[in-house]
C-alpha cells in the first residue's frame, strides 16, 4: 500500500481529480489533505470525499514542527503539492518525495509569485505560442526540482488569463494523476 498526504491552498480541484482517481486503487490510499488555509474550500472536499482533513499554520510549517511531527505520523509514500503556494522546509524535503504541478512549461515563468492567473497573465503578455503544465519533484526552491512531465496546449490572441486557465486546468487534471501513479511505481 501506497501512502499520499496532499497538501493545497485553495479550491481543490487538483486534490479532488487525484483523490478520484485512486479510489478504488486497494494500492493506493489518500491520508489526508492538508491545506495552509482554513477557509481553503479543499478542506470541504475532503470531508466529502470521506478524507480527512487539517489545516496549519506558518508556525506548523517553519517553527514549531508540528506538522512534521503529523507527517510523521501518518508516514506517507508521497507528498503531492495540488495548488499549495508555500515553500516546503529541507527537513521535510529530505524526508519525503515531493512532487507538484506547476501551470507552466518550466523553466519558464517559475519562482515566487509565479502562481495562478500571475502565471497566465505573464504568458500571454509576453506573447507566448503556447504554455502548458509541469510536473516536478520538490526542493529546497520554487519550480525547481526535477522535472517528471510536461504537457502543452496553445495559446490563442484572443486569450485572457481565465480562457487559458481552463485549458491549463483540464490539461492538470488529465496528467497529474497518471503521473503521480507512475511515480509511485518507482517507490
Amino acid at each position: 500500500m501506497k501512502n499520499i498526504i496532499i497538501l493545497a491552498s485553495g479550491s481543490g480541484t487538483n486534490a479532488q481529480r487525484i483523490a478520484e482517481h485512486f479510489e478504488n486503487n486497494k494500492g493506493v490510499c489518500i491520508q489526508a489533505i492538508f491545506s495552509n488555509r482554513t477557509d481553503a474550500y479543499v478542506l470541504q472536499r475532503a470531508e466529502k470525499l470521506g478524507i480527512p482533513a487539517y489545516s496549519f499554520s506558518r508556525d506548523d510549517i517553519y517553527s514549531n514542527g508540528s506538522l512534521l511531527k503529523k507527517f510523521e505520523e501518518f508516514s506517507p509514500d508521497l507528498i503531492v503539492l495540488a495548488g499549495f503556494l508555500w515553500l516546503i522546509p529541507s527537513e521535510i524535503i529530505q524526508k519525503w518525495p515531493i512532487i507538484n504541478i506547476h501551470p507552466a512549461l518550466l523553466p519558464k515563468y517559475g519562482g515566487k509569485g509565479m502562481f495562478g492567473h500571475h502565471v497566465h497573465e505573464a504568458v500571454i503578455r509576453n506573447g507566448e505560442k503556447e504554455s502548458g503544465i509541469t510536473i516536478h519533484l520538490v526542493n529546497e526552491k520554487y519550480d525547481d526540482g526535477q522535472r517528471l512531465f510536461q504537457a502543452k496546449c496553445p495559446v490563442f490572441q484572443d486569450d485572457v488569463a481565465d480562457t487559458l486557465a481552463e485549458r491549463i486546468h483540464r490539461l492538470e487534471h488529465e496528467h497529474f494523476p497518471k503521473v503521480i501513479e507512475t511515480f509511485l511505481e518507482t517507490l
